[in-house]
């Protein structure tokens, strides 16, 4: 059973995506709670699936604590539930991967779809070691999060690969030139998440568009460095 939390101060709001989340029987409210610091006291002791997240708190942000979880390479997914339509927070949850974005008010089907395609991802994910590219697509094609849109002359953008992060990252890739970059090196200057980069360098080198380098340590994992492949 998943295992969810909600994070959202307004008791009326928390009490009614509880009971949404009562008719979905694949899913178990772990814990409802009203501000970060009780969100993150739970995580830290207890294991949770899915954080159904409000952005505007009392004196908090929901996407710093989005922010915190893909720091920390928590394993934890995160829907945002927010009264917030703004383009620039909609891309800063994305950019720190969200894996969908409820606008207040919203009806219990596009509550139920949301939670429905997770599932579906959930289990993808859980019960092989490896997915086709056919696979992936049947899921990511129903989340409205990502867009399916060229990110060049030649290249056609794949589904679940968001164009304005992807243009990012490509936009500090661009200017090392000749120079290899890590993910760490990257993420520090884009402010994207060193856990998201990775995921981008790593299709971009399947579109053959950087060369990977892996240098060998003696101590701890081998890095992994990226530079544009140049014609």
């Amino acid at each position: 059973m998943i295992q969810v939390m909600i994070v959202e101060d307004d008791p009326m709001v928390r009490d009614i995506n509880s009971k949404f989340l009562k008719k979905l029987p694949e899913f178990h409210l772990a814990k409802a709670v009203a501000s970060l610091t009780e969100a993150q006291e739970f995580t830290n002791k207890n294991k949770v699936d899915l954080i159904l997240l409000d952005i505007y708190l009392p004196k908090e942000n929901g996407i710093d604590f989005l922010k915190l979880l893909r720091k920390e390479e928590m394993k934890i997914d995160v829907i945002l539930i927010t009264a917030d339509k703004t383009s620039i927070m909609i891309q800063e949850a994305f950019r720190y991967g969200a894996v969908d974005y409820l606008i207040k008010p919203f009806t219990f089907e596009r509550f139920k779809e949301a939670l429905t395609n997770y599932i579906e991802r959930y289990h993808s994910f859980n019960n092989s070691d490896t997915i086709e590219q056919n696979e992936l697509d049947k899921y990511i094609s129903k989340n409205g999060a990502f867009e399916e849109e060229n990110c060049g002359a030649e290249s056609e953008f794949v589904k679940g690969i968001n164009k304005y992060t992807y243009k990012l990252i490509w936009q500090e890739i661009e200017k090392s030139e000749n120079e290899y970059k890590t993910a760490e090196e990257v993420s520090e200057i884009s402010g994207v998440a060193r856990v998201t980069v990775r995921r981008y360098l790593e299709h971009m080198e399947k579109e053959g568009k950087v060369k990977k380098l892996i240098e060998y340590r003696k101590i701890g994992r081998p890095q992994h460095k990226y530079k544009i492949i140049t014609k």
